[in-house]
């Protein structure tokens, strides 16, 4: 049975909870133990899929078809357990299936309240797979005190209340603010969180403090006098230059010892923290540096790309360069010129995106990137605009464009080289879809399978013909212009099993022109690049040496 941790956040939001719950699972780890991670989120929402990219980031995709919180990608990114349906619920989520079962008549006439009803269909999503694991993470959105989180603060009392002593615990992050006008790292707002954590059932175990200023003894006795937590369970907290610096951080800090003595494992197994030691010295240890153009319409809001962003930073540590990653917004040069925009640029990324706002821009880049042998990596969107930039300036289909700005715009501009993918095999069965569908969680979505055309230079980044990679996307190139594209040197390299849907396009004149439909990025770990980011990556650094 697994012992749970539950992680809480106080004093404000993006303190860092995901990040400290995906340090603390490596190290756990590092120490022999297994570990899964979970969200649960107290947003409406029934999951993050039909979310704005600037209210929510991106949408992190698991193998299993599910859109999630990008916090998932950090805890893949950090254990590298594939994280599941099951690792991510919203209340949206918890209320549907509530609701379901009291039409069904599930609850034989009974009044549904949030107490029991609602706790307890929390309480079952908690324990699902709780004999897989040595430790559950899971991790509670929003603040403590938020009006919206109370059903699954109470959850988590009760789930503790239920099972044997010394099973769970709880750690809470909170802000040490510092004042510079007084010279003063102010302890109240930890004590007010720590006072609303128990006042509603609640007491911490280890309290992890974030603070742009070293914590004095005193601060820190100050702390665990108030706040009713032993004093080597106060671990300090500090801005890092990178996140994948946090493991160890945290280690010296004290965090996993703090949790293992809440836990009574003593003695403890020592942890082996290699891996995290040759990360870092890849991170601080390298040889140059090359600047990367991501072309995006969601460029005011970095989090909208998070995977994309710590994808490359993956790549550059497999070569041992720096990456810089500049956010180019596409609609800049939607009607002008893309040259004074990206030349410079060593490699330029186009990632997906929705929508035709920003499009003929990414169109351009492509064509910026085919026509100057830029290294060029588009992903979803990003390989459907390669296409139609191909099948517009060199097969000469004039009007060749996607089906989904037809849609948005509610009348016919286009020749459709993309268009709405109607229907797809899934395993043992062929999912079909009709554009008037519910538009959340109707995509094609999660792992397929696609095969690659021997001698490609996909194939070779790869090192196989046999790949399975993450998708999120509604709208498909369409395999009938394969053969008008392929007479100009656009190869269709990667296609489905069925050879019915393409996968992977590139220009075979180029030294580096690759597109994929799928998302890369989602499976890119820093202990384990993705093999196409640290071949992107090595290409932009031979094309930084040639200029």
């Amino acid at each position: 049975m697994a012992r749970y941790i539950f992680i809480t956040g106080g004093v404000v939001s993006s303190l860092g909870k995901g990040l400290a719950s995906a340090a603390l699972g490596a190290l756990l780890q590092a120490r022999g133990f297994s570990v899964r991670l979970r969200k649960l989120d107290p947003y409406l929402n029934v999951d993050p899929g039909t979310m704005s990219p600037f209210e929510h980031g991106e949408v992190f995709v698991t193998d299993d078809g599910a859109e999630t919180d990008l916090d998932l990608g950090h805890y893949e990114r950090f254990t590298g357990v594939a994280a599941r349906k099951t690792d991510s619920v919203s209340s949206g989520r918890v209320y549907s299936n509530v609701l379901e079962k009291e039409r069904r008549g599930d609850y034989l006439g009974k009044t549904i309240q949030v107490i029991p009803h609602v706790t307890n269909e929390i309480k079952d999503f908690i324990e699902i797979g709780d004999d897989e694991v040595d430790f559950m993470l899971c991790e509670i959105g929003g603040t403590v005190g938020d009006i919206e989180g109370l059903p699954f603060f109470e959850a988590i009392r009760q789930f503790a209340q239920e099972r044997p002593r010394g099973q769970c615990i709880f750690m809470h992050l909170t802000l040490l603010p510092y004042l510079a006008a007084s010279g003063e790292l102010k302890t109240k707002p930890t004590q007010h969180s720590v006072k609303e954590l128990r006042s509603i059932g609640l007491q911490p175990d280890v309290l992890v403090c974030r603070s742009e200023q070293i914590i004095p003894e005193k601060e820190r006795a100050k702390i665990d006098l108030f706040c009713n937590v032993r004093p080597e369970a106060v671990i300090p907290a500090y801005d890092l230059k990178s996140i994948y610096e946090a493991p160890l951080a945290y280690h010296q800090a004290g965090l996993d010892q703090a949790v293992l003595d809440a836990f009574q494992i003593s003695p403890a197994p020592k942890p082996e923290l290699k891996v995290w030691e040759d990360v870092k010295d890849r991170i601080t240890t390298t040889d140059g540096e090359i600047n990367v153009a991501i072309v995006g319409k969601y460029t005011q809001l970095e989090d909208a790309y998070k995977s994309i962003k710590e994808a490359l930073m993956h790549g550059g540590m497999a070569n041992r360069v720096k990456v810089n990653v500049d956010w180019v917004d596409a609609e800049v040069f939607d009607k002008g010129d893309a040259a004074p925009h990206l030349e410079g640029y060593h490699a330029i990324l186009v990632p997906g995106g929705f929508g035709e706002r920003g499009t003929e821009g990414k169109i351009k880049a492509a064509q910026f990137a085919r026509e100057r042998k830029v290294p060029y990596l588009g992903i979803c969107l990003g390989m459907q605009m390669a296409v139609i930039e191909a099948a517009r300036n060199v097969a000469k289909i004039k009007d060749a464009g996607s089906e989904e700005f037809d849609h948005e715009a509610g009348k016919k501009r286009f020749e459709p080289v993309v268009y709405h993918l109607k229907e797809w095999v899934q395993g043992n069965y062929t999912v079909t879809r009709k554009e008037t569908d519910d538009k959340g969680g109707t995509m094609r979505l999660g792992a397929y399978d696609a095969t690659l055309a021997e001698g490609s230079k996909v194939a070779e980044v790869y090192g196989t013909t046999a790949i399975e990679e993450r998708h999120r996307h509604r709208y498909e190139v369409d395999v009938k212009y394969r053969e008008q594209l392929e007479a100009c040197g656009l190869t269709f390299s990667g296609m489905s099993p069925d050879g019915r849907l393409p996968e992977i396009v590139e220009w075979k004149d180029h030294p580096w022109f690759i597109g994929v439909q799928f998302h890369p990025e989602l499976k890119s770990k820093p202990f384990a690049p993705h093999p196409l980011f640290a071949d992107f990556v090595r290409a932009a650094v031979e094309t930084s040496r040639l200029v």
